[in-house]
């Protein structure tokens, strides 16, 4: 049997869960708790989690522990009817376009926090006192694009569908297309 466990040498860090639940880290060579393992996250360290024993790659499922831990701890990011809407998704067509469209949304949001941040650098308790009183304005403006952005996808995503659903319907020897009666 090949050993699926991934070198120690490589480029991101791994660490290897035990049966106990417990989490080591191989670059460190300590025990490491779930927290630390979101510092990883939060510094935006590359890192991987696997069964120590079959070497299975767990790294979603902590992160998701890691995400419910956040959601019961605080105040929550997700409603109860985002969340149940996301969970509708699952095994639906949607269900591989929605982790795109999250995913690509996620990217805007974050790119636009990035321009925000190198933008306001220099501010002044002067400046950030202007810009507080256009907040909603500016935060429309910062927004817009990544609003665009995203519809736009949803629309290129919907003809993809609806191309495909012809396809598909064509293959079996239906017409989908409106038939015009004169």
């Amino acid at each position: 049997m090949q050993d699926k466990t991934p070198e120690i040498q490589t480029a991101h860090r791994v660490i290897k869960k035990y049966p106990n639940r417990r989490l080591y880290d191989t670059r460190t060579s300590t025990y490491i708790t779930l927290s630390e393992v979101k510092d990883l996250v939060m510094q935006s360290e590359p890192f991987e989690v696997v069964d120590a024993k079959t070497g299975e790659n767990l790294t979603r499922s902590i992160l998701l522990q890691i995400i419910l831990e956040a959601e019961t701890s605080g105040s929550p990011m997700f409603t109860a009817p985002v969340l149940e809407s996301l969970i509708r998704f699952y095994g639906h067509a949607m269900q591989g376009f929605l982790g795109g469209y999250l995913e690509k949304n996620i990217q805007t949001l974050i790119d636009t926090q990035t321009r925000f941040a190198e933008q306001t650098k220099g501010f002044t308790p002067e400046m950030w006192q202007q810009y507080t009183a256009l907040q909603p304005p500016a935060m429309q403006a910062m927004l817009g694009g990544s609003l665009e952005q995203s519809k736009s996808w949803l629309a290129q995503m919907q003809e993809q569908m609806q191309k495909q659903a012809e396809q598909m319907l064509g293959a079996f020897g239906i017409n989908n297309t409106p038939s015009k009666k004169g």
